[in-house]
């Protein structure tokens, strides 16, 4: 072979390998499956965290959104993703996590939501994660508790509450459970009112009128609907309380938390491990760590409420 020839057939030999090693990886696709569209913040903080990985839109990864109007077509947006084959599922809210872990297979899933996974039957313990299902939990003890203080704390002739929870819904009877106990260790009496049907709202608050206040589980469809709430309160003359600060920001009058920008950004380290082939037993599931206390004053100024300086100076954010 001469010189030429056996120079060309190195360089048509080598040029596969060296175009593979030049090549891009692969883009991911994260299918992001919820019940209605998510909040800005909530996408923006998942993309910051992957972005602070090094994992960048576009280049890395894209995001298929599998979003539902109602509860009801979750399992059937949770089919889609899968049929689109993504390589990993984030089940924001509670009302995507079960129909996520039931389609998805062998597909991994991450969630953010306010659910006990281990009463719900997805894992064995939150260290050790199994069933291919990982994620963060926003529940966190006595945060009910202390949301019912600061309701007593701004209505201190406070007798009687409501709490609104959708059912059917994994977190309903514990959302039940704790604000009952928190209502009996203040001597307040717990009305709670049942939505099973987004059209049902304003019956809700029309049922609930004899109460002083109303507070708001910590629920997808609830965030999807806030807008509703928050004027069905208003109009009620209910204060509106929930864990969730976008209630806050759509007219409810306060909120108190976990952060869950901080959990959609902590919900992308675990969704970059695991697509780097990190195992799902080897990522424990997280509860919150940071909490959010905000006021909404044009609320209570609506309301002819005087918000007390002791709960303006715990405020982490005042709406005026």
């Amino acid at each position: 072979m001469r010189r030429r020839e056996f120079i060309i057939l190195l360089v048509m030999m080598a040029t596969p390998i060296a175009a593979l090693a030049q090549q891009p990886g692969k883009i991911r696709r994260i299918g992001f499956l919820r019940v209605g569209p998510p909040p800005p913040a909530f996408i923006e903080s998942f993309r910051q965290g992957l972005r602070e990985l090094g994992y960048l839109e576009g280049q890395h990864f894209i995001i298929e959104y599998g979003l539902a109007e109602s509860v009801a077509q979750i399992p059937d947006a949770a089919r889609e993703l899968v049929r689109r084959r993504v390589d990993i599922i984030v089940a924001s809210g509670t009302p995507s996590v079960l129909p996520a872990r039931d389609a998805a297979a062998e597909i991994p899933v991450v969630f953010v939501a306010t659910i006990n996974p281990v009463a719900a039957g997805l894992v064995a313990s939150l260290a050790r994660p199994d069933h291919n299902i990982t994620g963060m939990t926003s529940i966190s003890t006595d945060v009910i508790a202390k949301r019912l203080q600061m309701v007593r704390e701004l209505l201190p002739k406070l007798t009687k509450v409501a709490l609104l929870v959708r059912e059917p819904s994994p977190d309903a009877a514990q959302y039940v459970r704790e604000s009952a106990t928190a209502t009996r260790n203040l001597g307040i009496e717990l009305q709670v009112e049942i939505e099973r049907d987004p059209k049902d709202l304003e019956g809700v608050f029309v049922a609930a009128k004899g109460a002083s206040a109303m507070l708001v589980a910590d629920d997808a469809e609830f965030t999807a609907h806030r807008a509703q709430i928050a004027e069905l309160a208003l109009r009620s003359r209910l204060p509106a309380v929930s864990g969730l600060r976008e209630l806050a920001e759509a007219g409810g009058l306060m909120t108190y938390g976990p952060n869950f920008d901080e959990l959609y950004r902590r919900a992308a380290s675990h969704v970059y491990k695991i697509l780097q082939g990190v195992n799902i037993a080897d990522l424990p599931i997280e509860q919150p760590v940071k909490f959010d206390f905000v006021l909404n004053m044009r609320t209570a100024k609506a309301l002819g409420l005087s918000i007390p300086p002791s709960l303006l100076a715990l405020a982490d954010e005042v709406i005026e």
